[in-house]
């Protein structure tokens, strides 16, 4: 096997997305909200609009963003338990939900916001690997909605929106980089990575862990090449999601 050919389980190219759709206005209710599918994972990302911000910002003339991410009880193989009725958040939950909200927090001017609280919800409804970098991308869409509630409302005057934002896990998958994990590449990957950036391409976070032999310095550059690329499509999504 080269370097450059592998087989994947989904039959993709290493430099190919899945399919990925961005569905507006999803549910009735929220400011935003949108249905994110990439291939076979869904999740739910709705941006709810909140007047008034956390104590610990009260009289600072800035506003808040903050996120919350949960999986249903059968969005896996088995049915899992939910976290509310065990009393508390696993950590892997945490964890990601800080992720979300770190990383929509790059995207807006907390100042232009003015005193007022976005909450993100991702609720993750069918996994298949990804979840947390389909959240991301999901989340931004819905949040491009509820700013624009906000400058409807007169809430804000100009948009507080920075950047577009968006992830993708690569990996090493039989020694070949690859693009966009699903369970299967995900769940013996010799190396997984999540990388979120933003439409100017400056980088927000990466998340990289080798899951056998260390991974080399020319296949971390050449995984960021495959985020890059993948970001840059899936940017591309978003902006035609909005122009609907």
């Amino acid at each position: 096997m080269t370097e450059t050919t592998v087989q994947r389980p989904s039959g993709r190219q290493p430099d190919q997305l899945r399919d990925v759709r961005l569905t507006r206005r999803y549910t009735k209710h929220a400011e935003g909200s949108v249905l994110v599918e990439f291939g076979d994972t869904k999740v739910i990302c709705t941006a709810s609009v909140v007047e008034g911000v956390p104590p610990f910002l009260r009289g600072k003339g800035q506003g808040w963003l903050t996120a919350e991410y949960g999986m249903l009880p059968r969005s896996t193989g088995s049915r899992m338990n939910r976290e509310a009725a065990r009393g508390k958040q696993g950590g892997r939950t945490v964890e990601i939900q800080r992720l979300i909200g770190r990383s929509l927090r790059a995207a807006i001017d907390l100042d232009a916001l003015g005193e007022n609280t976005i909450q993100l919800d991702c609720d993750v409804i069918q996994a298949d690997g990804g979840t947390r970098t389909a959240s991301i991308t999901g989340a931004w869409v819905a949040l491009a909605d509820a700013v624009t509630f906000l400058q409807e409302k007169g809430l804000v005057k100009d948009s507080p929106l920075k950047r577009a934002i968006a992830s993708v896990s690569v990996g090493i998958y039989k020694g070949v980089p690859v693009l966009d994990l699903d369970y299967p590449e995900d769940s013996s990957a010799d190396t997984d990575m999540n990388v979120v950036m933003g439409d100017d391409g400056g980088i927000i976070e990466i998340q990289g862990t080798a899951e056998a032999e260390p991974f080399t310095e020319a296949e971390f550059g050449a995984m960021m090449a495959l985020a890059k690329k993948g970001i840059g499509e899936l940017n591309r999504l978003q902006q035609a999601a909005l122009a609907e």
